[in-house]
């Protein structure tokens, strides 16, 4: 799977906007790349997915928009970004009672070299050896989250991708010994994800941008430049309002603004021109002025 980029990473306002319905669609993800290995053991499979989403919350959480420091945290979880032919995992000890977490962490000391996918049975067993991160770990212990790969041969995936050749993760700590077929859904995402990215779960079209503000603005008259053309649109902010309705004050207001409007033309083309609707059934006061 390649990296995630900088520009596949949303802004703080554009994620705010998407991240409800982004987050029902990962946690439904996870639950496709997740097993457990017993009763204290799971492992959170990682794709581009899951990754973007770490990323994501974790820019919202500490309000980080300076482009150095989200490359800063790309860099990060790109380490985690499983290779071609690979699984990578983040296995979590999962101790529900404070009072034992070191005691049961301390007991299963040496799990490194005890986790392994299995492929096949009988005379066609294969044991695939999982890579722990050597970053994490000291000699005398372990901490409840850690990070893993398996590395695949190309055989190896025709293998794992065969839905009816049998594949179980394997764990033969001496303290902990659990064996888990691995099927299902499971298994199907993990196939998917050997051989190609998953479909972008967050829609990374570019951001809709934000609408120009007013050239000019009152309490209840605002003028606008719709487009390009260098027209300007004034028009009253009350619904149903024509220019026959509108009372004094307001047409006072507005007849201001358009004055203010047209000056701005003039000072830029050397004249303009100005229209209006009237009658029953014209709605909102408009005044359209463009150069001329």
């Amino acid at each position: 799977m390649k990296p995630l980029a900088p520009e596949e990473v949303l802004s703080l306002a554009h994620y705010a906007s998407q991240r409800a319905r982004f987050r029902d669609a990962i946690i439904a993800h996870k639950r496709r790349r997740r097993l457990s290995v017993g009763g204290k053991v799971t492992l959170l499979f990682e794709d581009r997915e899951t990754l973007r989403f770490q990323v994501q919350e974790m820019l919202r959480v500490e309000r980080i928009s300076d482009p150095e420091r989200v490359r800063y945290e790309l860099d990060v979880y790109n380490e985690l970004m499983p290779r071609e032919f690979e699984l990578s995992a983040t296995l979590f000890v999962e101790i529900t009672e404070a009072p034992s977490i070191r005691k049961e962490l301390d007991r299963l000391v040496g799990i490194d070299e005890h986790v392994f996918l299995e492929l096949g049975s009988g005379e066609s067993l294969e044991r695939i050896h999982a890579d722990f991160d050597a970053k994490q770990f000291e000699e005398d212990r372990i901490s409840a989250v850690q990070y893993i790969r398996f590395g695949l041969d190309e055989a190896q995936v025709r293998r794992f991708r065969e839905p009816r050749e049998p594949a179980h993760l394997h764990i033969d700590h001496p303290a902990y010994a659990h064996r888990v077929e691995l099927a299902g859904e499971v298994r199907e995402s993990l196939a998917l994800g050997l051989t190609g990215d998953p479909a972008p779960l967050l829609d990374l079209s570019p951001e809709s941008p934000a609408p120009p503000p007013p050239l000019i603005e009152t309490e209840r008259v605002r003028a606008l430049a719709p487009g390009a053309s260098g027209e300007i649109v004034v028009e009253c902010k009350e619904d149903a309002s024509s220019l026959l309705d509108v009372a004094d004050e307001v047409l006072a207001e507005t007849l201001e603004v358009v004055r203010r409007a047209a000056q701005m033309l003039v000072d830029e083309h050397g004249a303009c021109r100005i229209t209006s609707a009237a009658g029953r059934g014209a709605g909102r006061m408009r005044f359209l002025l463009w150069p001329g």
